[in-house]
C-alpha cells in the first residue's frame, strides 16, 4: 500500500509492504525530486523503513531533445523489500531521446556495485502520452548475475497505463531482486 504526494517537481510517499509467503512487512517513506538548471536536471531521493533502512541516491541528467545522464545509489544494508526491478547499491547510466515531456524512449543500465558487482540490469523504456492526457510506460528488461552460485540471463516486462484519475501496472519480474523467486506484481491506484 502507498501513499503519494506530488507538488510540482517534489513528490513524497508514504507505503506499508507485506508478504505473508516470505512472513515479513515493513513500513516504508521516502521522498525524490528533480531540479532543474537550464539542461542539467539533479535528481535525489531519501528512502527509510522500519528495521533501520535508510537509503538515497543522486543523478546528474543533461540535454533536452537527446538526453544522457548517471547516478549512484547507496544503503546502510539493512534489510528491506525492494519493489523494483535495480538494485539500490548501484550505479546508472542511461541515455534516450525525448519528443517532448511525456513521450520519450530511454535505455538505461544499472548495476550493482556494492555486493554483487556482476548483477545488472539493462532497461528499454518507452513512455507515451495518448489523446485525453492518458499515458502508457513499457519497460523491458533484461537481467543478468549470479543466483545462488549460478549464473542467470532472464527477462522481464512491465506496462504501465494512466487515466486521468487512475492508473495500472503489471510487472513480471523473474528472479526478483537476484534471488530464487519469480514475480508477477500488479498495482493499481487513483488521483485525488
Amino acid at each position: 500500500m502507498n501513499l503519494r504526494y506530488t507538488r510540482g517537481d517534489d513528490h513524497v510517499w508514504i507505503g506499508y509492504f507485506r508478504s505473508p509467503a516470505l512472513e515479513f512487512s515493513q513500513p516504508r517513506a521516502g521522498w525524490d525530486a528533480v531540479y532543474t538548471l537550464g539542461v542539467l536536471r539533479v535528481l535525489p531521493s531519501l528512502q527509510i523503513a522500519s528495521g533501520g533502512f535508510a537509503g538515497g541516491s543522486l543523478a546528474l541528467e543533461a540535454g533536452t531533445t537527446w538526453f544522457g545522464g548517471g547516478g549512484l545509489g547507496r544503503t546502510n544494508l539493512r534489510n528491506y523489500a525492494n519493489l523494483n526491478f535495480d538494485p539500490n547499491d548501484s550505479l546508472t547510466l542511461y541515455g534516450g531521446y525525448r519528443w517532448d515531456d511525456a513521450d520519450s524512449v530511454v535505455l538505461q543500465l544499472v548495476r550493482d556495485n556494492r555486493l554483487n558487482p556482476d548483477q545488472q540490469n539493462l532497461h528499454l523504456i518507452w513512455r507515451n502520452e495518448l489523446a485525453g492526457g492518458e499515458r502508457f510506460t513499457v519497460d523491458l528488461l533484461a537481467k543478468q548475475g549470479t543466483v545462488e552460485d549460478r549464473f542467470i540471463r532472464r527477462a522481464g516486462l512491465s506496462f504501465n497505463y494512466e487515466w486521468r484519475r487512475w492508473f495500472a501496472k503489471l510487472a513480471w519480474d523473474p528472479l526478483v531482486n537476484f534471488t530464487p523467486q519469480n514475480m508477477v506484481r500488479l498495482s493499481t491506484g487513483m488521483r485525488f
